[in-house]
C-alpha cells in the first residue's frame, strides 16, 4: 500500500474550512492546498452538493483539495485527496481509496500514532496539536515546535503541522523547516469569513522559512 504523492511544491498554508464557498477567496490569493471539514453541518444530498461544489471550485484553480472524513463521497466524485483521523483509518475502506488513485492524509498526535499512519504509506502526515487548539477541546498533549522537528526526522513523507497555530506563533513552526504544510482554521478567518489579508500574511511567513 502506497498512496500517490502530492506534487513537489510544498503544501504551504493549508486552510481547513467548513463551507465550499470559502475556498474561492483562499485560492484567489494563492492558496494551493485546502480541506473541507464539515463535520455534522450537513448530511445527505446537502452534504454531497457541498462536496461537489468544493471539488468544482478546487479544480477551477487546479488546487489540491482534501475532503475530511467522507471517503465514500471522495471516491464517488474523484476528489484529489481524502484526510482521515486515526479512528477513521480503522473504519474506512482504505484499500478502496488507494484503488481510486486518491491521495490520503492521516492525522497523528503521538509517536505511536505516527508509526500506525506510516504503515499506510500516506501522501502526507499531519502532526499536532502543535499548540492548544482554538477550534476544539484539547484531547492530546501539545506537541510543540521542538518535538515536531524531532519527530519529523524519522518521517519520509510531507508533514502538515496543525493545532493552535496563529499569526503570532506561526514563525516558531515555520522556522523548524519540518512542515511542508501548516494547517490553519481560525486564523484565516475574520468574523467567520475568509480574510484575504490575514491569509496573505500567513503565506508570507511560511514562504520566508519554506523548505
Amino acid at each position: 500500500m502506497k498512496f500517490p504523492k502530492c506534487d513537489q511544491i510544498p503544501l504551504g498554508i493549508y486552510p481547513v474550512v467548513d463551507r465550499a464557498y470559502k475556498l474561492r477567496p483562499l485560492y484567489e490569493v494563492g492558496i494551493t492546498t485546502a480541506q473541507l471539514r464539515t463535520k455534522d453541518a450537513f448530511s445527505g444530498k446537502e452534504l454531497e452538493d457541498e462536496v461537489i461544489e468544493a471539488i468544482k471550485i478546487s479544480e477551477e484553480f487546479n488546487a489540491r483539495f482534501f475532503l475530511n472524513d467522507f471517503w465514500e463521497l471522495g471516491i464517488k466524485h474523484k476528489t484529489y485527496g481524502i484526510h482521515l483521523g486515526q479512528e477513521d483509518i480503522q473504519e474506512a475502506d482504505v484499500k478502496a481509496i488507494l484503488d481510486a488513485g486518491i491521495r490520503l492524509g492521516i492525522s497523528s498526535h503521538t509517536p505511536k500514532e505516527i508509526d500506525i499512519a506510516l504503515g499506510f504509506k500516506p501522501s502526507y502526515l499531519a502532526i499536532g496539536p502543535i499548540y492548544e487548539p482554538i477550534s476544539k477541546k484539547l484531547v492530546y498533549d501539545t506537541v510543540g515546535p521542538e518535538d515536531l522537528k524531532h519527530w519529523a526526522k524519522s518521517v519520509d513523507y510531507p508533514i502538515v503541522a496543525i493545532g493552535g497555530i496563529t499569526i503570532e506563533n506561526i514563525h516558531n513552526v515555520a522556522q523548524t523547516k519540518a512542515a511542508s504544510g501548516i494547517a490553519m482554521i481560525s486564523d484565516v478567518l475574520e468574523n467567520g469569513e475568509v480574510s484575504k489579508e490575514k491569509t496573505v500574511a500567513l503565506m508570507e511567513v511560511f514562504e520566508k522559512y519554506s523548505l
